[in-house]
């Protein structure tokens, strides 16, 4: 298949037909649908990945999706505690304290952008459905970054 470029020398993206891959550790599309009332999470067909490894597997072996949603946080370790939930400045204090084991919706999306760097591809479409207002933040302020500097 071959790939084109813009005139700014990025390679596009080749699209056989649209992929939609929606990264979470426990919920299913349809279940972003319930808070997030995105019609996208009914209507379309999703591949759904799990962690960190697995997003970065699906992605080296079937190259870049259309479009990906992401959550942040992957394991019962990165959930900020209930108390907090309604202190974004208090959640973000916590949050950055923590180190984990598991990587996070936000590390996916560093490892995405090497990725498009590395291989000269633009960002795939993205939304982050992520519960989680300080890493959605996160997410959302590094690819929107990335994307506006393509």
């Amino acid at each position: 298949m071959k790939q084109t470029t813009t005139s700014a020398g990025i390679a596009q993206n080749p699209v056989l037909s649209a992929v939609y891959l929606f990264l979470d550790d426990i919920r299913h599309p349809h279940e972003a649908f319930e808070y997030t009332k995105q019609e996208m999470f009914v209507k379309l067909d999703w591949q759904v990945v799990r962690n960190y490894n697995e997003f970065v597997k699906w992605i080296e072996n079937n190259g870049l999706p259309t479009f990906i949603s992401f959550d942040h946080d992957l394991a019962d370790t990165h959930y900020t505690p209930e108390p907090l939930w309604t202190d974004y400045n208090a959640s973000k204090e916590w949050q950055d304290k923590q180190v984990h084991q598991e990587k996070t919706g936000y590390e996916c999306a560093k490892w995405l952008v090497d990725y498009c760097i590395e291989k000269n591809l633009k960002c795939p479409a993205y939304y982050c459905h992520s519960m989680n207002p300080v890493g959605k933040d996160k997410i959302v302020g590094l690819l929107r970054s990335f994307t506006n500097s393509r």
